[in-house]
């Protein structure tokens, strides 16, 4: 287990975003599913994608690492001859993505998972398998979960405030089924860019899904994945971090950022202008010049992975910042809103826990102390961003977590002028 210790600095320099993890996820399934020979250039090395890379391997892909470059053929994708085990690490995208396509395998597939993964919910998935009688085996809705075979193409009726990542599994999986599906979102729909990230990526691999206003997706059976040469662009995620740095004293230019990408997460530009940052389009990067931020209501329903750092942006803004409809993030690889919320407060904000989200009280600086990640990569990286408002040294226990998402954070984060200490505290 290691932590780091933070000389409160500001950092100034430029940074080329990580491939984004949502993208990658989706990219290295649906060139796995297709018959013929993918390239995905400029995917990542965290641990959640090399998961989805060892699963989709499992399932009978051959995928060859050449620099920052997948070769990917998926002539034999689901072509398996024996019951198998996918280990899904913590990686909610790899599971709830991989359960719907083990269906088109003819042998039993067992899903297992670490930290709180095994505890985050299933239950979409079993009522649905529950309706086409398609045997599963759990222990208490928890992993792990073995998958039979079976066809659960046809009308498909799923919630939408629980996660996007079921509807996101079910759309990858249902064009491989031979009958025609529709799928209908019986409440509002959450987080709907990760579902047009998975859209858009499934086009670009030669499969066609029909959007009507996120209440139905008509996706045609006996579709085929054609194999593609995909980029992965930088992630919005991670930029988040270095544009919330910027509006609070630093500058940082973000670079590899796509300016039409479909990524929900581009959301914290607006989320800066509205806080009153200004913030800075060009050619060759975003960036947020330093600006007093004013408190405001911000809706979390489609922004859920970005609430870590808007609360750091709130609680060094003027007046009152309130996060609604953020109940989710207690299912995440912690429960991101009391997380949060502990660990600014230990640094001296001003934070009430409310049921769906965070009541932040404004201040003009933060104190320093010793804080916890929970494991949590997105809680360690808004941590280190607190940093830079801070007015003595902060420890962040556990913070190799960031290897979760983003491995070079620290090294980026330094080479920013963070004045960073990383060191090992044993077991």
């Amino acid at each position: 287990m290691k932590s780091v210790t933070i000389t409160p600095s500001k950092l100034n320099g430029s940074i080329t975003l990580p491939p984004s993890k949502s993208l990658s996820h989706r990219a290295v399934i649906c060139a796995a599913l297709a018959e013929g020979v993918s390239e995905i250039s400029n995917i990542g090395e965290s641990e959640d994608i090399n998961i989805t890379i060892d699963a989709m391997t499992a399932l009978g892909a051959v995928i060859k690492k050449e620099d920052k470059k997948l070769i990917i053929d998926g002539t034999n994708t689901l072509k398996i001859d024996k019951p198998l085990t996918i280990n899904c690490g913590e990686s909610g995208s790899t599971l709830r993505f991989l359960i719907p396509i083990a269906l088109h395998c003819d042998e039993d597939i067992t899903f297992t998972g670490l930290g709180r993964l095994p505890k985050r919910p299933l239950q979409p998935f079993f009522s649905l398998l529950d309706r086409h009688e398609i045997s599963y085996k759990t222990v208490n809705g928890t992993l792990p979960v073995t998958i039979g075979s079976g066809d659960i193409s046809g009308l498909i009726e799923i919630e939408g405030n629980i996660s996007s990542q079921f509807i996101s599994g079910l759309l990858l999986a249902l064009p491989l089924f031979n009958f025609s599906s529709e799928i209908r979102v019986t409440t509002p729909l959450e987080s709907k860019g990760y579902i047009d990230m998975t859209i858009d990526v499934m086009q670009k691999f030669g499969i066609e899904v029909s959007n009507n206003n996120y209440h139905t997706f008509k996706v045609h059976g006996a579709q085929r994945y054609k194999s593609a040469n995909y980029i992965v662009e930088g992630d919005y995620s991670q930029a988040a971090f270095y544009l919330a740095a910027g509006a609070l004293g630093s500058f940082v230019v973000c670079k590899g950022l796509e300016p039409d990408s479909k990524q929900g997460d581009k959301e914290i530009i607006n989320i800066l202008k509205q806080m009153g940052a200004s913030v800075v389009i060009e050619s060759d990067g975003i960036a947020a010049v330093p600006s007093k931020l004013r408190g405001c209501e911000i809706d979390a329903s489609q922004i859920p992975d970005l609430v870590p750092i808007i609360a750091v942006l709130g609680t060094l803004a003027e007046g009152e910042t309130v996060i609604r409809n953020a109940s989710r993030l207690r299912i995440k690889e912690s429960d991101r809103l009391t997380a949060i919320a502990q660990q600014l407060n230990i640094l001296g904000a001003t934070i009430i826990e409310k049921s769906d989200g965070l009541v932040i009280e404004g201040i003009n600086s933060l104190s320093g102390g010793t804080v916890n990640s929970e494991k949590d990569h997105r809680i360690a990286m808004s941590l280190a961003i607190a940093s830079t408002c801070c007015n003595e040294e902060i420890i962040i226990v556990e913070s190799d977590c960031v290897k979760k998402s983003y491995p070079d954070f620290w090294k980026d984060f330094a080479m920013l002028g963070g004045k960073v200490d990383e060191w090992d505290m044993g077991e």
